[in-house]
């Protein structure tokens, strides 16, 4: 459901509108039926059904969008969240993430969450990403374990080594550790996930130019590259440390399948500048399939119609192909 005052409903509404007639990204959604009654009328169109299960929402998919129902909540007010409604949002995640460990679902397509708004009812991950490694810690999974955070959005695929950090503690936080194990995830999970046999990853530098042989920053010598070389030690294809600010334009992007960037907003602002509305979001090294759409909970135009379901049918059908193209490497 993502954050009940946000988008999320109104989006959900739109992505079913589109897909109804395809069969093979048939979806639920896990929320209150009254959140999601409410945002149809908004939009004039024709109610929900609530499920209790599944199979039941595909045979009801075509006609309705199905709605696992959470049951009464409080007032929900487009554009206002409360923190009365964190209780709803994160079992609404939870129950998603039970019925992918049960493999009753293929994946879990989560809306948009306001982490201010958890954090004020006393929620304690740093955000939807570290929150699912959490709920699946101790099922078992073939391959690293994350979770590492992936932007993909018009050919470009960014994971990041560290993730919802000030800049400050970005930079002291980074270790060759961290981008080791987080390069063994996304190695992983391009053979596996996206079927590509023989990945290849660019490392970015953390400073400009990569550090300019250390006169702008030592993490490139000391770090990055020291990682790099034990990476390549595993057979993993990956460069040293490359300048970031020359890395993201078409042509250099022929040269690798993927990139681990060094902090958030390093890596998400190329893939956000290359195609905003379609950008997902996609949790790597989970024992669950996890894709989400490339933006907030848009509370300024929630409720207003004017949302844009692009991302979240773009992410809906990543965790199809995800999910096929694990269950055909598993076998």
């Amino acid at each position: 459901m993502g954050d009940p005052a946000g988008i999320g409903p109104e989006i959900t509404l739109k992505a079913w509108a589109t897909l109804k007639d395809t069969p093979d990204l048939t979806f639920a959604v896990i929320a209150p039926l009254s959140v999601m009654e409410d945002a149809a009328k908004r939009l004039g169109m024709g109610g929900p059904l609530a499920v209790t299960t599944l199979e039941q929402s595909a045979k009801v998919f075509g006609i309705a969008l199905p709605v696992i129902d959470q049951g009464r909540t409080g007032t929900v007010t487009p554009g206002e969240p409360s923190a009365t409604q964190a209780d709803f949002v994160t079992d609404s995640i939870a129950r998603g993430v039970a019925l992918c460990l049960s493999g009753e679902a293929a994946g879990l397509v989560t809306n948009p969450i306001s982490k201010e708004v958890l954090y004020r009812a006393g929620f304690s991950h740093a955000g939807h990403t570290e929150y699912l490694g959490e709920l699946t810690k101790s099922a078992p999974q073939l391959g690293p374990r994350g979770p590492v955070m992936m932007l993909s959005a018009g050919g470009l695929s960014v994971a990041l080594a560290t993730v919802h950090l000030s800049l400050q503690d970005a930079i002291t936080q980074l270790s060759a550790d961290k981008i080791i194990d987080n390069a063994k995830v996304l190695h992983h999970a391009l053979i596996e996930d996206f079927g590509i046999a023989k990945p290849r990853i660019a490392l970015t530098g953390l400073n400009p130019h990569a550090g300019e042989g250390g006169a702008l920053g030592r993490q490139e010598i000391e770090i990055i590259n020291p990682a790099a070389t034990e990476l390549r030690d595993m057979g993993i294809n990956v460069t040293d440390a490359q300048p970031a600010d020359t890395l993201f334009h078409a042509e250099a992007r022929k040269g690798y399948d993927a990139v681990l960037a060094m902090y958030h907003d390093q890596g998400l602002i190329p893939v956000k500048t290359i195609d905003f509305h379609g950008g997902v979001n996609i949790t790597l090294g989970l024992p669950i399939v996890r894709t989400s759409p490339d933006h907030g909970t848009a509370f300024n135009i929630a409720g207003q119609g004017s949302a844009r379901a692009d991302s979240l049918i773009a992410a809906i059908k990543a965790a199809r192909k995800i999910a096929d193209t694990r269950a055909h490497h598993v076998g």
